[in-house]
């Protein structure tokens, strides 16, 4: 994208302020955020992009006290502000997890690029066997690498934020414990490192990966700040699908902001966003949001795309797939979510 077509467009402010960059201050947030910059800089070199940080409710709900454990997060808490800065043109890009934005934006925004998207499989992490063993005066229990969640004993506890997990964990083992955990990825490794009575928590491997986490060949993780002793297994999709838009970065921007519009499309990955398009219209016609007990996943093979999905909306898991041209993912997501709607009654 030559950065003629890009400068030849109207700016909101005028042309010599830097193009802003808004994101969270967690160090996920700051670490997609630089890919979108790096990205930007790389397409754009004649541009100037700047990233500024911005609390929301919900990183302040998340540092506050442990009472709001066992609560469900309203939708929109980690976006709230960010939208806020783009319609008082305090910025001009909004970087996002895509699966914390709505599929419901406020009037004015549009979601305007998709980069491409990183491993969408969720990750089990546990404590190693010889973390319990040296560790023995504080109880817990450890696992030999490769656990996988039907290895987890009945009753274990495996700690989610996330009502899609817990209920796909139910499912395959009704006797586990999901308890909540809330925090930045560091704050859930550090929880269960410390907590003796939670045996695994399960986290995306996009974020672990985004904060340059590696799974080592004998099962452990590893990185910067990461406790010892934690050992991590990737779960197959088959096995826990994902929410919607896991793994993906959105970029959101003004609806009328033609300047930013033509930046978005020197960083969509189109492969990418039709596949999140179809997710996302499969969730907001089962009238849910991030918090909702449905799950979907959506692939490109080509000219088609494959989604799947699951759902535990009034009842126990309804599981079901379409398949239908790329050209047309919004309608395969609203298609597959009136099938589950009609199989739960």
């Amino acid at each position: 994208m030559a950065t003629s077509d890009v400068s030849s467009v109207g700016f909101t402010r005028s042309k010599q302020s830097p193009i802003l960059i808004a994101t969270r201050g967690s160090p996920l947030a700051l670490a997609q955020a630089n890919l979108v910059l790096h990205q930007s800089r790389r397409a754009f070199p004649n541009l100037d992009f700047e990233i500024k940080t911005f609390k929301t409710t919900g990183d302040k709900m998340q540092s506050a006290s442990l009472a709001q454990e066992g609560k469900a997060l309203p939708k929109g808490l980690f976006t709230k502000e960010l939208e806020t800065a783009l319609l008082e043109d305090k910025a001009d890009l909004a970087v996002h997890s895509l699966k914390d934005l709505p599929t419901e934006l406020p009037t004015g925004l549009k979601l305007g690029a998709v980069m491409h998207r990183e491993d969408v499989r969720d990750v089990l992490v546990y404590r190693s066997a010889n973390f319990s063993q040296e560790n023995s005066q504080c109880g817990g229990r450890g696992y030999a690498k490769g656990l996988t969640l039907d290895q987890l004993p009945n009753s274990a506890m495996v700690a989610t934020s996330s009502t899609r997990r817990r209920a796909q964990l139910l499912a395959r083992n009704s006797t586990l414990k999901a308890p909540e955990i809330r925090g930045n990825v560091l704050t859930r490794l550090d929880k269960l490192s410390r907590n003796m009575e939670l045996d695994a928590t399960i986290l995306a491997l996009a974020g672990l990966t985004r904060l340059n986490f590696r799974i080592t060949y004998d099962g452990s993780l590893q990185g910067d700040g990461v406790p010892p002793g934690l050992m991590a297994t990737i779960l197959e999709t088959e096995l826990m699908l994902p929410c919607v838009g896991q793994g993906a970065i959105g970029i959101e921007i003004r609806e009328d902001d033609e300047r930013m519009t033509t930046v978005c499309k020197g960083l969509n990955h189109a492969d990418t966003f039709q596949c999140v398009s179809a997710e996302r219209a499969f969730l907001a016609a089962m009238g849910g949001g991030c918090q909702s007990p449905v799950a979907a996943f959506a692939e490109n093979l080509g000219k088609e795309i494959r989604l799947r999905a699951i759902s535990f909306v009034n009842g126990p898991a309804r599981l079901a797939e379409a398949r239908g041209p790329a050209s047309e993912a919004v309608d395969l997501g609203r298609k597959l979510a009136a099938e589950l709607k009609v199989q739960h009654g």
